[in-house]
């Protein structure tokens, strides 16, 4: 299983427009990709409840993983999604 570390980055956590944006890039890939904060539980990453649910701040770090083939270009192009300050306009 890949894995990825993250900060997040969005002044707004992962909550509104950056959980939906987050949760529209991993249901368009072709692998399930998962997501964590800390010890807590781990989400489907194309959740937009699960991602709100994690309640993953500014500044927090999340472990993006995936199982498969291309894993490691699916996690680098999300990764780049959360580690962007899209919060705001």
């Amino acid at each position: 299983m890949a894995e990825r570390r993250v900060t997040v980055a969005s002044v707004v956590g992962l909550h509104a427009r950056p959980a939906a944006q987050l949760a529209k890039a991993a249901a368009a890939q072709p692998l399930t990709v998962s997501i964590r904060k800390g010890d807590g539980p781990t989400v489907t990453a194309a959740s937009v409840l699960g991602l709100m649910t994690l309640g993953a701040m500014h500044g927090d770090e999340v472990v993006l993983s995936a199982d498969g083939e291309g894993a490691e270009a699916v996690l680098e192009e999300l990764a780049a999604l959360v580690a962007a300050d899209s919060g705001h306009e």
